[in-house]
């Protein structure tokens, strides 16, 4: 069984003017532009579309929705809104705020907590089978660091996010400071070594009058305050031939059958 198809209530087709009246109370009246149609809603249900001349809402246009009672002879205003078009500009997506967060947006007071299920955390102890102690039942017994006793370390995850995040950064061995290094952080006096598993990598830079002072930088990074940088020797050009022309004179001969006569004798 096919739809029944709607047919359009005069009255409330013909409500332009009423519901572009409408439109320019929820803006401002030079900000509505031209009838851009009419879409049936319901039985003596119309919306009515407008463009939208506001310079902060290209693309938008305003939608007022008219509907007529039974029997009634007036036409009144259901709902006027403003909404956007094919080609609106729109707001980005929501999204959770530690989706949004980026390195640098962290400041004086405030608050990052970490979740329960971050995976880059761990827990810093290791759980103890019952029966190893019956009588306390389940205990947790902390894997306690030298000289630290944290609650969650670094877990796999987050160890190889941090390595990847600083190998691939500005301090690592493709930044172009490290490109015109004499030298590798490796050799370098100044650079620390990282304890754990970052050691065999990482080292945090010493020098004061380095760009990365106080900064990890990889054993491959490098740069110009390097501790075994020698300054180069200058180089040592030949010095230019001196000629002594107060010792002769020049002589110009225009006949020099005399010199070959000399020449000969000798």
């Amino acid at each position: 069984m096919s739809p029944t198809r709607r047919s359009p209530d005069k009255a409330c087709v013909e409500a332009e003017e009423l519901a572009c009246a409408s439109a320019a109370e929820i803006g401002r009246p030079e900000w509505v532009g031209e009838h851009l149609g009419s879409q049936i809603e319901g039985d003596r249900v119309v919306t009515h579309l407008f463009r939208c001349l506001d310079p902060a809402y290209p693309g938008w246009h305003y939608a007022v929705t008219v509907a007529r009672a039974s029997r009634a002879k007036y036409v009144t205003v259901n709902e006027s809104v403003l909404l956007p078009g094919t080609d609106a500009l729109l707001a980005p997506e929501w999204l959770p705020w530690k989706e949004r967060l980026r390195p640098g947006d962290l400041g004086v007071g405030d608050i990052l907590p970490s979740g329960d299920d971050d995976d880059r955390l761990m827990p810093g102890y290791a759980q103890v089978p019952e029966d190893d102690l019956a009588e306390e039942g389940v205990d947790k017994q902390m894997v306690w660091e030298l000289g630290l006793g944290r609650a969650r370390v670094l877990s796999e995850v987050g160890r190889e996010s941090a390595a990847e995040r600083w190998y691939n950064g500005a301090s690592g061995p493709r930044s172009p400071i490290a490109g015109a290094a004499p030298a590798k952080c490796a050799s370098c006096g100044f650079m620390t070594p990282l304890a754990g598993e970052f050691r065999q990598m990482f080292g945090v830079c010493a020098n004061e009058f380095a760009p990365d002072d106080g900064r990890v930088v990889s054993l491959d990074h490098g740069c110009g305050a390097h501790s075994e940088a020698a300054v180069p020797a200058p180089g040592v050009e030949p010095p230019s031939p001196v000629i002594d022309e107060m010792g002769y004179d020049h002589i110009v001969f225009d006949d020099t059958t005399e010199l070959e006569l000399v020449a000969s004798d000798t």
